[in-house]
């Protein structure tokens, strides 16, 4: 009986700890959480860093680790991301890595936003001038935030009224990201007015950067102890000989980076265009029609995701019509010719953007180009070639025909005999059964005829 109330008792102090302890908070967490992104930030970016913080979140690290190598990408995933930094109850350190890597335009924003700046030597930040695309005049007042992007060079000089303006409000939202963890807010500015650059060990000199690191166990060390301001709380790190769990892109990240990749956009949307076409040119095929359907929706859902010139997939459609007209209405390769320019020169401007990893490929384009043309020779080639063949159905099939007489005309009318089918025929001139005449005219059923001989191997009944 005493042991069982020792053990009760035991027990019960064993609730009260854990209670008193609780469960531990996020910032109480072990280990670090690494991810990764290369390449220019778009909305695949973005969604891997939302559902990676989302797992990191239930595995509770001590901090997150993005490892970071990117010319820039589109300001509304780059706003996005940091939105997603700046929330995070987790301390985010950027790591501009591995040696060789940039943090260049927008990727300048988020290692700004970040709660721990890093570069691995050999590194280099900056030429965070934003341009506003999207086919905006001079003279708009108000941006289209779906069509801003951070390019890697321009100068303040030249600009329209639109791009300054677009410029003014890079410049005011960096500054007040440099502020949110006391770094450099006017070397910030000066990368959007003027496009500067800085490589590692200078944005270390010039408080742009925390720290420079080798490599994440370095980087690790190097944390261990700083004190940093996470949504308004500071926060000591314990970083040191943290174990590390790489968080990789999962299927949907994957295929949103494909999706959104502008050449497999493209494909996609001469796929769905094609496919659309040939179902309306043979009905029933459903195959042409149900890979087409799938193809050009999956391209508008990847457009509306990506900078898009709308003026570009203007002139896209517009050539595939003029090609399209020319397989009905033969205007001597005129069309062809004219629908050919026209999605070339669509394909080329399709994409409103300078970043190289937004641009569709010319060799790309060159193909579908090349590919369309040799279909609308091809076209062409049959279209001619029927058209010097000689006819053989309908009424202009008829005309000329050699017709047997069936019985003798009475009253100008009698049955004849052509192409295997019997038919009424009318003639001024009276003929008999086993006559021959030639076919003058087809009205309807009956057939207008001129005498043309008898045939004397036939006897009349």
């Amino acid at each position: 009986m005493a042991t069982s109330s020792r053990l009760l008792f035991l027990l019960i102090l064993s609730a009260l700890a854990a209670a008193v302890i609780g469960e531990p908070s996020p910032e109480e967490g072990d280990g670090a959480v690494l991810l990764s992104i290369e390449g220019a930030i778009g909305p695949a970016t973005d969604d891997y860093l939302e559902r990676s913080l989302e797992k990191a979140r239930e595995l509770a690290p001590r901090v997150i680790i993005l490892r970071m190598d990117t010319p820039g990408g589109l300001d509304t995933a780059m706003r996005a991301m940091i939105r997603r930094i700046t929330a995070s109850p987790i301390p985010i350190a950027t790591y501009v890595a591995p040696t060789g890597a940039r943090a260049a335009s927008a990727g300048t924003y988020i290692l700004y936003a970040s709660h721990v700046a890093a570069m691995a030597p050999g590194t280099n930040l900056g030429a965070a001038t934003p341009v506003a695309i999207g086919g905006l005049s001079p003279g708009q007042d108000e941006p289209d935030s779906q069509a801003d992007k951070t390019s890697d060079s321009g100068t303040e000089d030249g600009k329209s009224a639109m791009e300054r303006k677009a410029i003014n409000d890079a410049a005011a939202y960096i500054r007040g990201l440099a502020e949110l963890h006391e770094r450099n807010a006017d070397w910030a500015e000066q990368a959007v007015r003027e496009a500067v650059s800085l490589q590692a060990s200078e944005a270390l000199e010039n408080n742009v950067i925390d720290l420079i690191a080798t490599d994440i166990e370095d980087l690790l060390e190097r944390m261990d102890g700083r004190v940093v301001t996470v949504n308004g709380r500071e926060m000591t790190l314990h970083t040191a000989g943290l174990q590390v769990t790489e968080l990789l892109p999962d299927w949907r990240s994957r295929l949103l980076g494909v999706l959104t990749n502008p050449n497999i956009a493209y494909l996609l949307m001469l796929a769905g265009i094609y496919g659309l076409l040939l179902e309306f040119y043979n009905p029933g095929g459903l195959i042409p029609g149900i890979v087409g359907a799938i193809c050009l929706l999956l391209a508008l859902y990847a457009f509306q995701m990506l900078p898009v010139n709308y003026a570009g997939i203007g002139l896209i459609l517009l050539g595939i019509g003029f090609m399209i007209a020319e397989a009905f209405q033969p205007s001597f390769g005129m069309l062809g010719i004219g629908g050919v320019i026209a999605f070339v020169i669509g394909s080329i401007i399709l994409m409103d953007t300078e970043l190289p990893s937004f641009r569709i490929y010319l060799s790309v384009i060159a193909t579908t180009a090349v590919a369309s043309a040799l279909a609308l020779a091809a076209i062409l080639s049959m279209a001619l070639s029927s058209r010097r063949r000689a006819v053989v159905s309908g009424v202009d099939q008829m005309l000329g025909a050699s017709a047997r007489v069936l019985d003798d005309f009475e009253n100008g009318q009698g049955r004849v005999f052509v192409h295997s089918e019997s038919w009424r025929g009318r003639c001024r001139t009276p003929l008999k059964r086993g006559d021959y005449a030639r076919i003058t005219a087809v009205d309807g059923l009956t057939l207008d005829l001129e005498p043309e001989g008898t045939d004397t191997t036939e006897t009349s009944p």
